[in-house]
């Protein structure tokens, strides 16, 4: 998705990490699949896969990373969607300091991911649909201060 596109971008249910019990619960993003889609893309940049960290609540993703000849390369999964980002450091939330995809990422979206570039997270909500949001996420995004589409994503609240 590029920057041009960014409007279009609709929220879906699940995409914070809120859900309320009486809706049921959130779709699962396919672990095996990131993992295959990791492994991959290390094995593309001639590298290996670093340290992988599964969710644990409240964050809203699992990390990895690809250590190459460059350094290493934190890679964010969305636990709920298939989306995927790059960042340069490890963090609990993210809400700025994502990476445009290296040229090693194809195998993500091979794997069946969406690989969201820094232009697309950086999008401001304003330019997001987020009809999708429930009150109380939308109090979330207002009391943390939040006003990126990446910032709503990668997240830790609780």
């Amino acid at each position: 998705m590029g920057t041009d596109e960014n409007a279009g971008f609709t929220l879906p249910r699940g995409a914070t990490g809120f859900f309320r019990p009486e809706d049921g619960p959130l779709p699962e993003t396919d672990r095996r699949a990131f993992r295959a889609g990791l492994y991959a893309a290390a094995r593309l940049a001639g590298g290996m896969v670093g340290e992988v960290e599964d969710r644990a609540y409240p964050r809203t993703f699992h990390t990895a990373s690809v250590i190459d000849d460059a350094g290493e390369t934190i890679v964010l999964c969305h636990a709920h969607h298939p989306w995927i980002a790059f960042a340069q450091d490890r963090r609990q939330e993210y809400s700025e300091g994502f990476l445009a995809p290296p040229w090693w990422s194809s195998p993500f979206a091979q794997a069946g991911f969406e690989v969201l570039g820094a232009g697309t997270l950086a999008t401001p909500l304003a330019n997001i649909d987020t009809s999708v949001l429930t009150r109380s996420e939308r109090r979330e995004v207002r009391l943390r201060g939040i006003t990126t589409l990446g910032g709503v994503l990668f997240n830790a609240w609780d």
